[in-house]
């Protein structure tokens, strides 16, 4: 009787550490067969949805405007036994976007996903003294580029019968943020482009989305949680009162991209912790 309780016991023990793993690496396949394209992924919220995406079936492009980086990145998520593949590409430079996607067509076969997550912020101050070239560089990056990649990017989604697109904003979007003030209106206008781009792309059965996180635990925002002066004051926004990891903004990217979200284009969610957000 004692072994058998034992026996009984071991294998409850395999299978409950079983579930635990198949949640931490949260792959359930519902993007299997799908083919994405995510900017600025090899590290913070980017490399997070790249992996999640993975996990979930997809196969994943990632790119970065260094070689190292996606060097680095590529052979990470291999090891972790993901389909992906890599190159660099600056966002803002017309060519590297369209090799983005011509590299991931004839490596991939198709799109089926875009995130556009990459974002550039050369001002950090009172916004009266930033310079007309902070403000091209942060619309030509966070803005122009993000619509021309989608642009470009359509056509090859319409070929899939559909696709999903989602661009990461940031609460900032909502809120702006003092010394990021041209930052903050370049993610305001990504809610906007959001919406805007509703009626066209639904159309061609494609969904548009928008995530805006809030504090989140990257190198992007160590000046706001790196500081423990700062740290503190952040923390009096947030309910929550702890700083976000990137795994959790791209858990809803994954869904948002998925046909479980297959009725839902033109929102804009929070991933703040529960700061609130309103235009």
């Amino acid at each position: 009787m004692y072994n058998r309780c034992l026996a009984l016991s071991r294998t409850c023990a395999r299978a409950i550490t079983g579930v635990r793993m198949s949640s931490t690496n949260a792959s359930n396949g519902k993007l299997t067969g799908k083919v994405a394209i995510v900017t600025a992924s090899t590290e913070g919220i980017g490399l997070a949805i790249a992996r999640r995406l993975g996990q979930d079936g997809a196969k994943v492009m990632v790119s970065s405007r260094k070689q190292d980086n996606v060097d680095r990145t590529v052979a990470e998520l291999k090891d972790e036994k993901l389909e992906v593949s890599g190159m660099v590409c600056h966002a803002g430079k017309p060519e590297d976007r369209t090799k983005l996607i011509e590299q991931t067509v004839s490596e991939f076969g198709g799109i089926d996903i875009l995130v556009s997550n990459a974002a550039a912020n050369p001002a950090f101050g009172p916004m009266l003294d930033t310079t007309e070239a902070a403000w091209d560089k942060i619309f030509d990056t966070n803005i122009k580029a993000a619509f021309f990649l989608c642009k470009d990017i359509v056509p090859y989604m319409e070929k899939r019968g559909g696709g999903s697109v989602v661009f990461v904003s940031s609460f900032a979007g909502y809120t702006p943020m003092e010394f990021l003030g041209p930052y903050s209106v370049s993610k305001t206008a990504l809610i906007g482009l959001t919406k805007a781009l509703v009626p066209q792309l639904s159309g061609l059965n494609i969904r548009v989305n928008c995530v805006a996180p809030g504090v989140i635990k990257t190198k992007f925002s160590e000046q706001l949680w790196k500081n423990p002066a700062v740290s503190k004051m952040v923390m009096q926004m947030i309910p929550q009162k702890r700083i976000g990891e990137p795994h959790e903004v791209a858990g809803l990217i994954s869904f948002l991209s998925s046909d479980d979200a297959s009725y839902i284009t033109g929102e804009t969610t929070l991933v703040t912790g529960g700061i609130p957000g309103r235009l």
